[in-house]
């Protein structure tokens, strides 16, 4: 037997594809207190995902169509005087939601499992899955080295940027489509729900540990891939669901991460 051809297989180099991918973009999200965006983002594709599904597309253009739909839907909001863009994302989240749960409604004998859309199926995913998600860790990681130096001046200076002759606005549409890429990306292996926790925890469990932006990049890549392929083993060990398992382990890793960073803080804290 092929060695593709085992599901397993297949689903644990998903979960390391996906885990470093969400670790990677998840820096951006958790420095730019994105995390209520990317929430929204998420929830967002659900219509898009199932409206593929009904047409017989592939879900990542659904997803993809919609959550870019969403960002645009956003950063356009925001920009508006009297707008913010937490209330501008609570809206379309709340928006999005409700237009895919429609959808499911019309649909008398539904052929696609509602559940694997909102907690995932990383054991169905295809050889052509790994292949997508191989080129979007590609890709993302290819925009974001190209566009470090942009990103960063108006995520963390935008008034500097500005000055510099930066469209904050063009770069914000570009993180928000790259977050919005990377959700869509992973739904298939952690679903619309639990995408966020994957995206955002290894990210927050990293910061304690680093002060560069390289540093903490590299933490976080490497402390997604780790809940991936540790939520999947224990996933497989104990017939529970691979999403909520792995999203499980990612937010043990973040409690384990702030505890010890607080311990030893406390530590130097009596030294001193």
């Amino acid at each position: 037997m092929n060695w593709w051809d085992d599901a397993l297989h297949r689903a644990t180099v998903e979960v390391l594809l996906c885990g470093a991918l969400a670790g990677l973009v998840g820096v951006q999200v958790v420095l730019r207190r994105l995390s209520f965006f990317t929430m929204a983002l998420s929830h967002a594709t659900f219509p898009g995902v199932v409206a593929a599904s009904i047409i017989g597309v592939n879900i990542l253009l659904g997803g993809v169509v919609a959550g870019g739909a969403v960002a645009l839907g956003v950063a356009a909001l925001s920009r508006r005087r009297g707008q913010n863009a937490a209330s501008a994302t609570g809206v379309l989240l709340a928006a999005g939601f409700a237009v895919g749960t429609g959808l499911v409604a019309t649909q008398s004998g539904f052929s696609r499992d509602l559940s694997s859309f909102l907690v995932g199926s990383i054991l169905t995913v295809s050889a052509a899955d790994l292949v997508i998600t191989a080129m979007v860790l590609l890709l993302v990681g290819a925009v974001l080295v190209a566009c470090a130096r942009p990103l960063a001046y108006t995520g963390f200076d935008r008034t500097g940027a500005q000055a510099a002759g930066f469209a904050t606005g063009v770069w914000d549409v570009v993180l928000l489509l790259t977050i919005e890429t990377v959700v869509v990306t992973i739904v298939p292996a952690v679903g619309t729900i639990l995408a966020l926790a994957l995206i955002v925890a290894p990210a927050a469990a990293a910061r304690p540990w680093a002060t560069r932006l390289s540093t903490l990049t590299v933490l976080a890549v490497v402390f997604g891939a780790v809940s991936g392929l540790a939520g999947l083993s224990l996933s497989t060990r104990w017939d529970i669901a691979a999403g909520a398992s792995i999203t499980l382990t990612a937010t043990l890793l973040l409690a384990m991460s702030l505890l010890l960073a607080k311990t030893k803080e406390a530590q130097r804290g009596r030294q001193g």
